[in-house]
């Protein structure tokens, strides 16, 4: 009996795990270009037009010797709208740009609230530990929250 509870609380606590680390690799991709700033051309995004996933607009950079581009790409969020000038981050190479600044901090680390959320329900359940599980859940509640309340604001 001993060996299927630790069998289950082990598979448990790889599976949270396993769920956190995943949401830390899904946010890191446009978090290192939020909070890593040395290398990046940084600037303001005019919006002039925005599609379902993605939205297009006019690049003036803010950093010294850099040119200003005619079109640039920014994942759309829930606050783009024509005309709004939004500070941004272009990856290095490419025409695609990420908020920066609070919100873009908040809207990049939005996967691993998510995860935060899912594994509070595999700690609950699995590990039967529901301080923790709570600890995480109010975590994500709060990151998710934070977020949507910086960008639709």
């Amino acid at each position: 009996m001993n060996l299927l509870l630790l069998g289950r609380r082990t598979a448990m606590g790889a599976l949270a795990a396993l769920l956190l680390v995943a949401g830390v690799w899904a946010s890191w991709g446009t978090a290192q270009h939020v909070m890593l700033t040395e290398g990046r051309e940084r600037g303001v995004m005019t919006v002039t037009r925005c599609g379902s996933d993605a939205c297009v607009g006019r690049y003036v950079s803010s950093s010294p010797g850099a040119a200003s581009r005619r079109q640039v790409v920014i994942e759309r969020s829930i606050a783009e709208k024509k005309g709004e000038r939004v500070p941004v981050a272009l990856k290095p190479g490419t025409r695609e740009a990420v908020r920066t600044g609070g919100p873009g901090f908040l809207h990049a680390w939005l996967p691993f609230g998510g995860a935060l959320l899912l594994s509070s329900v595999v700690v609950a359940g699995g590990l039967r530990l529901p301080r923790t599980a709570w600890t995480l859940a109010l975590t994500g509640t709060a990151l998710l929250t934070a977020s949507f309340a910086t960008l639709a604001f």
